[in-house]
């Protein structure tokens, strides 16, 4: 079976060494190049110990050159909305991790992405697109709900992309939800932000963590609670995989793994 000639932007950060592995590892995909600017090594084996002689560049346009097909970029807004382009242009289709994109990014993509294709996720752990699709359905049911997203002490941007993509999810789901009664806070952002439909959605940043998510429904007599934890970043890897498979044959923008588990 012939395998997909791979890169991962990023291939040095704690993300990208895992995508990395689980690339290399896959026997459907092969690992052709990485790129990290930040990288003080030649090659992956030097980068991150990886038992292979990737070499490591500095450019994106190694993709091209290195001949991947397919790359997989859990980089930063910034540098996704400056590398994609040069990606589309050069007929490479994407698998994107990185969240904060805009409606006019989106927009800029779809414009770019017409001779390769690429998935925009906002998570790549399968029980989390289940946990946003169980939110959605579970939303018309109820009167009451907000959103805890708990995550490791370096991420730098608040709230996670998986929960603003939960939460307007269910506020397209339903928009009746009792108002907030809160008149008076003694600290300042006690009840977290307000999200679509006056959903609140708290933020939580702590060392030990990974990447967790809890929603809280309330009705006349009962709760819900649907969660997720990611308690190691290889609970990313197989979404990954599966969209770096299936990429090729989504035309245009995909956002979210959801078509590809069949929700």
């Amino acid at each position: 079976m012939a395998t997909i000639p791979t890169g991962v932007l990023g291939a040095t950060g704690r993300m990208g060494a895992t995508v990395c592995a689980a690339v290399h590892d896959d026997p459907s995909l092969e690992l052709v190049a990485a790129v990290d600017p930040a990288a003080g090594s030649s090659d992956l084996r030097g980068a991150i110990g990886l038992d292979c002689d990737v070499p490591l560049d500095s450019s994106v346009d190694a993709m091209a050159t290195r001949g991947a097909e397919v790359v997989v970029d859990f980089t930063t807004h910034d540098a996704s909305m400056a590398n994609l382009p040069l990606l589309a242009g050069a007929g490479i289709h994407a698998v994107v991790g990185t969240t904060g994109f805009s409606e006019d990014d989106l927009d800029l993509l779809r414009s770019a992405f017409t001779n390769s294709n690429a998935l925009v996720a906002a998570n790549f752990a399968i029980g989390a697109v289940l946990m946003m699709r169980f939110a959605e359905i579970a939303s018309p049911w109820f009167d009451s709900a907000e959103v805890i997203e708990l995550h490791h002490e370096n991420k730098i941007d608040s709230p996670s992309g998986t929960a603003m993509t939960t939460v307007e999810r269910m506020a397209s789901a339903s928009t009746d939800w009792t108002p907030d009664p809160t008149q008076s806070e003694t600290i300042q952002g006690a009840r977290g932000s307000e999200g679509p439909a006056g959903i609140r959605v708290h933020s939580v940043r702590m060392r030990g963590l990974v990447a967790h998510q809890e929603v809280l429904f309330g009705g006349e007599g009962q709760t819900l609670s649907i969660r997720h934890d990611s308690i190691d970043r290889t609970s990313f890897m197989p979404g990954v995989v599966l969209a770096a498979q299936r990429v090729p044959e989504l035309p245009g923008i995909t956002i979210g793994l959801d078509s590809l588990l069949g929700l």
